[in-house]
């Protein structure tokens, strides 16, 4: 277990503040759901040396690479936004690609950046890193005291490695590296797959194939029961810029709400957007995954911060993006 008093065994004395908008930023995976949204923020907050690398031009899983990249570009800064992702059923099927992709992924890039100093640099992990029935809303220091969702336990273990790497990183080498968990994200530029996407967009495309088809009935996996938290992922740029300016600590950070909702509020929701008016079913054979998650945000509140955009809202921009960028999406 990770001792909950990681602050006794910190090397950094840091005061956070304003970063330079002229230095070297990096953000690895600036094209996903997140990168895209915080390359954005970063630009609109005048940042203006931002370096970013498709999975093209760039393998993170490719260590020679990586550390050829930060030896020519040297960043000051770094967003660790890039991951390999999907919902249930992809890591159900694919933990092994789950657990040795983000592993390597997140053990080149960080030690990279620890060679050439970068001096500030935000890991972004993910909700499923707390124990299956942690006690909600969940506090950080639920890390490691229970059994993971066993649907993404893989990934789930590989960031708690990265939370972990972070951790030893300011005590080896006193650099003030922080690490973010968010809630469940959505938003324009989500990944509406059929193999690989989460549940927000999975049922975003769902219902509106539905409408598209003339369908007059939808059927999810589940019971509907379980509880999700939802944050707009401008919302989660917003906060990850704020926390590297205003934040320092061993111990990683929830980013959510603090609010949820049911499974089968949020596809009735969604349903009524998209102008869905058949009926919904449920396949009670499919998981559910975890009960419920919702992050206990009170350290991010203590930071200054809080989300702004309503559910509703974010909803019907990011289903008027889906539908204004049906050719060009994944399949």
């Amino acid at each position: 277990m990770i001792d909950v008093d990681t602050s006794a065994r910190d090397s950094v004395d840091f005061t956070p503040s304003a970063l330079d908008r002229s230095s070297t930023f990096y953000v690895a995976g600036h094209r996903g759901l997140v990168g895209a949204a915080i390359w954005q923020r970063l630009q609109s907050e005048g940042f203006t040396d931002l370096v970013g690398r498709s999975s093209k031009d760039l393998d993170l899983k490719d260590r020679d690479a990586v550390f050829a990249f930060f030896a020519e570009t040297t960043p000051r800064y770094v967003v660790l936004a890039a991951a390999k992702v999907g919902g249930i059923l992809a890591n159900n099927t694919y933990p092994v690609d789950f657990l040795s992709d983000n592993l390597r992924i997140q053990v080149n890039v960080l030690d990279a950046a620890a060679k050439h100093g970068v001096e500030r640099l935000l890991f972004l992990g993910s909700s499923c890193i707390y124990p299956r029935l942690a006690p909600q809303p969940i506090k950080e220091e639920s890390l490691l005291t229970g059994h993971l969702e066993p649907t993404n336990d893989a990934y789930a273990i590989a960031k708690i490695a990265g939370i972990l790497q972070i951790q030893a990183v300011r005590r080896q080498f006193g650099l003030p590296w922080i690490s973010a968990m968010p809630t469940n994200l959505y938003g324009p530029g989500d990944n509406f797959s059929l193999k690989g996407s989460h549940v927000l967009p999975a049922l975003i495309r769902r219902y509106d194939d539905a409408v598209t088809s003339g369908a007059t009935s939808v059927t999810n996996w589940g019971t509907g029961a379980p509880r999700r938290e939802f944050l707009h992922v401008d919302d989660m740029a917003e906060a990850c810029l704020h926390l590297m300016e205003h934040y320092d600590g061993p111990e990683q950070v929830n980013v959510g709400t603090g609010r949820d909702v049911t499974i089968r509020e949020i596809a009735e929701t969604i349903a009524r957007v998209v102008g869905f008016v058949g009926v919904t079913e449920w396949d009670t054979t499919k998981p559910d995954g975890t009960p419920q998650k919702l992050l206990d945000v009170s350290k991010l509140a203590a930071a200054g911060w809080s989300a702004s955009i309503d559910l509703e809202a974010g909803l019907r921009s990011t289903i008027e993006w889906y539908r204004d960028n049906l050719d060009t999406l994944r399949q």
